[in-house]
């Protein structure tokens, strides 16, 4: 049986050799990693953790630390930092077969064929399963829908997952709390036809959103690069350029973004809101959010990033008190993805209604229900 041989990962020049045992009855899996071109100040727990995302990086520390990985044939520590022309060697067990379950979730299907299908997701649904957390989600809700279509359509664990068998058919993502237009593959071709469009950025996604304070121009374009953040693990922020050394983790965004309206009722809100459209060049973890509250805007309702909710207490100049949440989420949402169909190569374009917790914002704050 040959060795398998992984793709190069983009940005990390590296060959991931993946060679069954003799006797492929022990229940491990040995791989290796020829690092040929390493990024500066990159761990090897975290650079594993990155890569074997069936493993929690605790699982994988323990591993270090136990000598079932080495580094040129020597036992380090998780902490090591990976050079150039580094060879890591794995003793790991074989990972569980990971099965996503049916689950009666209501689904928005707004669009369907037999290569994709788009969904207006709901706040609070987060999009695949992650460690920690297997069930609720999206895709647990689109295993269902799929299972009650009958024999036509294919089965979840039938859809291509790109390597990531938490992720099958996640071509993009959108937070928790985002709502809007998701598109997911359903065959082969079409996860690669699609992931291939976005990594090239020819895909064109326009989101709404409400955010705190009265924004000076009518439309602008912020360029600032985002990074994660020094000490909080799940924040990003924007790496000033000064001069210093931009960050290895730090990566170029952009955002335009064009004012739709004004909102002044804001009772004892200071300073008001506006109500944008945002177009995001680059596809960043948490990048409009970040750039939002970057330039001193935050998206309503997100608390991680500045935003804060708006309650009726609040436009009836009650301070003291709170009543009547109107929006408490953050009033982001994904209007419009526009795309080649992966098949017949027609521009598609899909649009996802506002949400009522998102007109319902407007209405209170004076905006025009019909935007």
């Amino acid at each position: 049986m040959p060795d398998k041989v992984h793709k190069n990962a983009p940005g990390v020049g590296m060959q991931v050799v993946e060679t069954p045992d003799e006797s492929d009855q022990d229940g491990l899996r040995r791989l290796r990693i020829d690092i040929r071109r390493a990024l500066p100040n990159r761990r090897l727990d975290k650079y594993l953790a990155g890569r074997l995302s069936e493993m929690s990086r605790t699982a994988l520390q323990q591993y270090i630390r136990e000598g079932a990985v080495t580094v040129n044939q020597q036992i380090v520590k998780p902490s090591y930092t990976i050079r150039t022309d580094d060879v890591i060697e794995m003793l790991l067990p074989e990972p569980e077969q990971f099965v996503i379950e049916a689950e009666p979730i209501p689904l928005d299907v707004i669009y369907e064929d037999d290569d994709i299908i788009a969904v207006n997701k709901q706040a609070g649904l987060i999009v695949h399963p992650a460690r920690g957390n297997h069930a609720g989600t999206l895709l647990n809700a689109l295993a269902y829908h799929l299972q009650q279509r009958g024999e036509d359509s294919p089965r979840l664990d039938e859809i291509p997952d790109g390597g990531d068998q938490c992720r099958p058919g996640v071509v993009h993502r959108l937070d928790r709390d985002t709502t809007g237009v998701i598109l997911l593959a359903k065959t082969r071709l079409a996860l690669w036809r699609l992931g291939r469009q976005f990594e090239l950025r020819r895909i064109q996604k326009a989101y709404r959103a409400i955010v705190h304070g009265q924004i000076e121009l009518d439309e602008d374009i912020i360029d600032a690069p985002i990074g994660v953040h020094h000490h909080l693990r799940e924040r990003y922020v924007v790496h000033r350029q000064t001069g210093a050394e931009t960050p290895a983790s730090a990566k170029s965004a952009v955002t335009r973004y064009r004012v739709l309206q004004r909102l002044t009722d804001a009772g004892v809100i200071a300073g008001g809101f506006t109500y944008l459209e945002l177009y995001p060049k680059t596809g960043r973890t948490h990048q409009l959010r970040v750039h939002m509250s970057y330039i001193g805007h935050p998206i309503v309702g997100d608390k991680i990033y500045g935003g804060g909710p708006i309650y009726q207490s609040q436009l009836d100049g009650k301070a003291d008190i709170a009543y009547g949440p109107i929006i408490t989420r953050q009033a982001l949402h994904a209007a419009v993805i526009e795309f080649q169909h992966p098949r017949t190569l027609k521009t598609l374009r899909i649009e996802a209604p506002l949400p009522e917790d998102f007109l319902t914002a407007l209405r209170a704050l004076g905006g025009k229900s019909a935007l």
